[in-house]
């Protein structure tokens, strides 16, 4: 008898070597067409990092650099994070010298290295868009993954929250590669094996470790089974048993490591967010995507979606894999407190998994129609289109106009600027508190007391219960800072400029409008020092608290940023 090692095995023929070739190329195509649209868009917003960013950057700085957890060297542990994945990503690439070591070309590491990492999460979802629509078995998968594609990366929301520094591509491609896996295992009927229980219950604890809402889609997996697995139910509940192990392994041990060093079971971030429990109006804020994604557009795409769930098939197998998913990406936004910095931040995974479910539906539904009904079907679609990509296109130059406030801003601002006010007066050491704090907690030789209690759990306590006298007793008499500074809406909620003890302990160096300036405490400034810092903040500071603020908010500052900079980071 012929040994198994013995047999020949079976030669494949060049057709199937060229259909092999076709298939990768058109991938390869399919998702580098997309992905150079979407780095288009994104270069419209230039060296944009929002400075929330700039906080995990700065904790990246202490990890790296061995001083632990902290925002600043020397400040206390806390968890003023909310992207343990993301965080990890940036530490590692400060490790290698990829990043917080100077410029790449011309620019900072700081804008060039989180965009670049942007743009290839982005790449690999435009992949998993091929991944979905080979498993539903559209025809010409290419064509309807690179549309898909396209119209993701044509959503002002999208590019600009993938854009901005922040984890949003990770979790997108952590919850659309998900649904690639959900819906390539639904189709095969492979559901039930411990493979895809297991890669499943790694994408959903990498969604749950890049933020918090992330954590919703370890239900996906179980979700799908109870929809879609036709075997017997000791196999599918040993596969969702599974999942959920692998799961809880990552994200168990962040919560062990979480509690041992911080002695919380939540982020900071999420204390001083004051996330609640979700009411039945929440319900309702999902109907804020269907504005800003089009009423039409919406109602094409409902439609579209339902007639290819009404007939049994691969491709309404597909669909549910994928439904699945984004039905959990519409919760975590509708239960996510709103968020102030616009343009629909905890969206992100929506509009992938809204496109590609559109996308592949439409190439199901429209080859069965008939001719006429097909033109209609098409002619209705592109209205659609046009109606959303005008309005787009209206938000896109609104936020290239007024981006969300800059690292850069905060960097100079409350950083480099402060830090020469500081060099006039002789304080050599101290704190400035300020309500912006990734670009200072970078560039400012002073500990950074956060007035939105981010990284400060005790000012985080008092927004959570709405302390404000509670907040000001802190900061105007226990901590006493050196310096502060004011904007905005902050100035007014905490109410520090309308306490009295703000006027009798800190003079203004310089007061911008009403509610925003610098102040320096009173002990420390002398007539002549206050007189040469009020000088350099009219002819020095002014002009660049301007540049990054209003003239030049889409730039970058310098290749570094470090607290040895001068009174100006260009």
């Amino acid at each position: 008898m012929t040994s198994l090692r013995e047999r020949p095995l079976p030669l494949l023929g060049p057709e199937h070597a060229t259909r092999g070739r076709r298939a990768r190329l058109s991938a390869a195509a399919a998702t580098a067409l997309p992905t150079v649209v979407l780095a288009w868009h994104q270069s419209l917003y230039g060296r944009w990092i929002v400075d929330d960013a700039a906080i995990t950057f700065a904790y990246a700085r202490s990890i790296a650099t061995g001083a632990g957890p902290v925002l600043q060297p020397g400040a206390e542990e806390v968890e003023g994070w909310s992207n343990p994945a993301w965080l990890a990503v940036l530490v590692v690439a400060r490790w290698l010298g990829l990043f917080d070591r100077g410029a790449w070309f011309g620019v900072p590491d700081l804008v060039l290295l989180p965009k670049a990492l942007a743009l290839v999460l982005c790449a690999s979802m435009f992949a998993a868009f091929f991944v979905i629509c080979r498993a539903v078995r559209v025809p010409a998968p290419g064509v309807v993954t690179a549309g898909a594609g396209v119209a993701v990366a044509g959503v002002p929301s999208f590019a600009i929250w993938t854009t901005s520094g922040l984890e949003n591509p990770l979790l997108a491609a952590a919850a659309v590669w998900l649904a690639a896996v959900l819906a390539r295992a639904a189709t095969r009927e492979q559901l039930g094996g411990w493979d895809v229980a297991t890669c499943c219950g790694l994408l959903a604890a990498l969604a749950a470790l890049t933020r918090p809402d992330g954590l919703v889609y370890v239900a996906a997996y179980p979700i799908a089974v109870l929809l879609l697995f036709r075997g017997r139910s000791s196999r599918a509940a040993t596969a969702v048993a599974v999942s959920l192990v692998v799961f809880a392994v990552p994200v168990g041990l962040y919560l062990w490591w979480r509690m041992a060093t911080f002695g919380m079971w939540l982020p900071n971030t999420a204390l001083a967010k004051a996330q609640s429990t979700p009411g039945l109006e929440d319900l309702q804020r999902p109907s804020q995507l269907v504005a800003y994604g089009g009423w039409l557009l919406t109602v094409v795409a409902v439609g579209l979606v339902g007639a290819a769930l009404a007939a049994p098939g691969r491709a309404r197998t597909g669909l549910v894999a994928v439904l699945t998913p984004l039905g959990l990406a519409l919760v975590a936004y509708a239960v996510l407190e709103a968020d102030w910095m616009g343009e629909h931040r905890f969206a992100t995974p929506v509009w992938p998994l809204a496109a590609v479910a559109t996308a592949a539906a439409a190439a199901v539904v429209l080859p069965g129609l008939a001719a006429r009904a097909r033109v209609i079907a098409v002619a209705v679609g592109l209205v659609a289109a046009t109606v959303s990509g005008v309005a787009w296109a209206g938000a896109a130059e609104r936020f290239r106009a007024t981006p969300t406030t800059t690292m850069c801003a905060t960097a100079q601002v409350m950083g480099a600027t402060v830090n020469e006010f500081g060099r006039i007066l002789g304080v050599t050491s101290g704190r400035i508190a300020t309500p912006d704090i990734g670009g200072a907690a970078l560039s400012s030789r002073y500990q950074v007391l956060d007035l939105g209690g981010l990284t400060s759990p005790v000012v985080a306590r008092f927004w959570r219960d709405q302390d404000m006298a509670g907040l000001r007793d802190h900061v105007l008499d226990e901590v006493r800072p050196e310096f502060i500074e004011l904007h905005g809406g902050w100035a007014t909620a905490s109410g520090l400029l309308d306490d009295p003890r703000m006027d009798a302990g800190w003079v203004p160096i310089l007061k911008v409008r009403e509610t925003a300036g610098w102040w320096v405490r009173r002990d420390l400034a002398t007539p002549q020092g206050l007189a040469a810092a009020t000088a350099h903040a009219q002819t020095v500071g002014m002009h660049w608290r301007g540049h990054y603020m209003s003239r030049a908010r889409r730039s970058s500052c310098g290749e570094t940023l470090t607290p040895s900079v001068g009174p100006v980071l260009a």
